[in-house]
């Protein structure tokens, strides 16, 4: 096969693969994968494939492929796809797999959350088992009944997450001090009176404090003091009596209640003492009865130690833990607590703001649902830490947009132009180019017509360029002139192809967010009228957006993605 042709050949499957539009820097790499002796005439090929790739990108879609299939029909070929599927969980029993979704209710979810709670509910579906919502309420200080309703609203709603159960933990509290009382007699527990700098020195260094020798008729008799309000915090907190000399530094006598007088967002004043984490979360897997433990490794093996042994305390079953990787999303603030700082601060609109990846923010961006359980199946349980990034999220969106959204034309920073001679018709073009049945968007055009500031400078003198599913027209010294409609003039000697507006039309002003939270402004054809709120569509040449909100005749959108 002769140089160009395999130029031609792999210049139209990138174009196929990619919308049309073929990347020169790809088919170079094409090239030298297929043989590297051709590096010494790199610059040669480099003309060869701009001039190829000019002309394949003048073809429309449909015209790509046809010569695709003409010259090299394998190329075309799809391959099956891969059924996509959760690899098998160990003793799963269809029926009787329980699993969880267990968020801390102290800020908005974002997409890694989504993903965690996505496999968790996923794999319960799978097995025809149980899925339980549990709102792991127990810090007075953190949790609020805004982000209950977020959580409701952002994951419930928005990812059509359907939990057979919800609980709320601080609900249990009578349970966890009977338990601590039963610890207590028992001996496996104390209550520890030692400053927090002090306690995490002899912890660090193995050593008892004094506290550690009080007899659990003490012992209870301290933590009926607690409950009844009679210490004040940080006076005391009930411990563990495990081992001082492990290696598993968590081990080291851990604390598993803590006194807390901030009011509770859901309990009230009922409550003061308040259970951690560790033993909070061992018991309530009892509770809930669940099989199965999806959660990221950053976890650690040290805390799950601990809560096994507090589970063998009660004679708890224990439940299969899976453990996967870490969810970064790259160049992306997650954090609660600087996502608080940077809204208090006014630097960014709220936890809904376009520059970050909250649920909340990637819905009013436009992310579809599927989006989500795509990703959440393409991640799965691998073992090391997956980066997810802008490209992956759009990319996927993408596929499930693009054939359902209709198209319309927005003109960015509009510039007036008059093209002498054109025809004054009604140009009927579709809303989408592959669905006849979606119906059409009727233009009245003249003379007069708005293009993008920057279209207008890159036309040249005496250059062929065409406005979309119009006509063709020349820049000359005296201004712009007609030349043709045809389409296969055009591309067989056009250089560019851009989006336009009749200026007499009644156009609509538009504005769209973009992800940089700049605002864009601009105009777009009077059928975007018909847009209703929330409704995702592509502005051609542009992107996709998601209309927002309609403020005073203007139509506000935020950029979903290119």
């Amino acid at each position: 096969m002769e140089i160009k042709e395999t130029i031609l050949k792999y210049a139209l499957q990138n174009a196929v693969k990619f919308n049309g539009k073929a990347n020169p820097g790809t088919i170079i790499g094409k090239l030298l994968m297929e043989d590297e002796s051709l590096k010494s005439k790199i610059k040669e090929l480099s003309k060869d494939i701009q001039t190829t790739v000019k002309e394949v990108n003048k073809l429309s879609l449909e015209e790509q492929k046809e010569k695709l299939k003409k010259i090299a029909p394998e190329m075309l070929e799809k391959k099956k796809a891969e059924k996509k599927g959760l690899p098998e969980l160990k003793n799963a029993i269809i029926g009787k797999v329980v699993t969880r979704i267990p968020p801390e209710p102290s800020k908005y979810n974002h997409i890694g959350h989504a993903l965690s709670f996505l496999l968790n509910y996923l794999y319960a579906k799978k097995y025809n088992g149980k899925a339980v919502l549990r709102f792991e309420d127990t810090n007075p200080l953190a949790s609020k009944q805004e982000y209950v309703d977020a959580m409701k609203k952002d994951v419930l709603e928005y990812l059509n997450i359907n939990p057979d159960k919800i609980v709320y933990v601080s609900d249990d509290m009578p349970k966890f001090y009977e338990l601590a009382e039963q610890l207590i007699k028992k001996g496996e527990a104390y209550v520890c009176f030692c400053e927090r700098n002090k306690m995490r020195d002899l912890r660090h260094k193995g050593l008892p404090c004094d506290c550690r020798k009080n007899s659990p008729e003490k012992n209870l008799e301290e933590w009926k003091k607690m409950l009844n309000k009679e210490y004040k915090e940080g006076d005391c907190v009930l411990r563990l009596k495990i081992d001082l000399e492990s290696d598993n530094h968590v081990m080291r006598d851990p604390v598993i209640f803590r006194l807390c007088y901030t009011e509770h967002y859901r309990q009230k004043n009922k409550y003061n003492v308040w259970p951690m984490y560790d033993f909070e979360n061992a018991v309530e897997e009892e509770f809930c009865g669940v099989t199965h433990i999806l959660r990221s490794a950053e976890f650690g093996k040290m805390r799950i130690e601990l809560q096994d042994y507090i589970k063998d305390l009660f004679g708890f079953k224990r439940q299969e833990v899976i453990q996967y990787g870490r969810f970064n999303v790259v160049g992306a603030i997650t954090q609660g607590r600087e996502i608080r700082e940077l809204i208090s601060e006014k630097k960014v609109i709220g936890w809904d703001d376009p520059r970050l990846v909250t649920l909340r923010a990637l819905k009013r961006r436009g992310i579809k649902p599927e989006m989500f359980y795509e990703l959440a199946l393409k991640v799965g349980l691998s073992k090391t830490p997956t980066n997810i990034d802008w490209s992956v999220i759009s990319s996927i969106n993408r596929k499930i947009v693009d054939a359902s959204v209709n198209r319309y034309f927005f003109i960015e920073n509009p510039e007036k132009i008059k093209i002498k001679n054109s025809p004054e018709k009604e140009i009927k073009i579709k809303l989408h180019p592959e669905q006849e049945e979606r119906g059409t968007r009727d233009l009245r055009i003249n003379e007069n017509f708005y293009i993008s500031k920057n279209d207008l400078k890159d036309l040249k003198q005496g250059k062929l360029y065409r406005l979309m599913h119009a006509f063709n027209f020349k820049k000359q010294k005296e201004g712009f002139v007609f030349d043709s409609e045809e389409l296969e003039n055009y591309r067989q000697h056009g250089e560019k192809i851009m989006h336009w507006l009749p200026k007499d039309e009644d156009l609509v002003d538009v504005e769209v967010l973009m992800p940089d939270a700049k605002i864009i402004k601009g105009v777009a054809e009077p059928s975007v009228k018909n847009i209703k709120i929330d409704e995702v569509v592509q502005f051609e040449r542009f992107g996709f957006c998601k209309l927002d909100e309609i403020k005073e005749n203007k139509l506000i959108f935020w950029y979903t993605h290119d």
